[in-house]
């Protein structure tokens, strides 16, 4: 399993990071494969393109701390 990091950005979306590997998104019966080292995630709730930031954030005044998870 590659490592992983993961940060709630200040009045903004998830990031999640990975050394290496892939990330793979199912919504209903379609999967996508996402070959990126980072994504970043809607924490807002309003993005257009969920689970995906769109950064739509800033246009609702979105407003939350940073917050770093680490997987030990």
């Amino acid at each position: 399993m590659p490592n992983v990091k993961i940060k709630a950005s200040e009045n903004g979306p998830y990031v999640v990071e990975i050394d290496g590997g892939k990330f793979e998104v199912e919504r209903g019966s379609n999967v996508e494969v996402i070959e990126k080292k980072t994504i970043a995630l809607c924490r807002c709730g309003q993005s257009g393109n969920k689970p995906f930031c769109d950064g739509t954030h800033r246009k609702v005044g979105f407003n939350a701390d940073e917050v770093k998870i680490k997987i030990v």
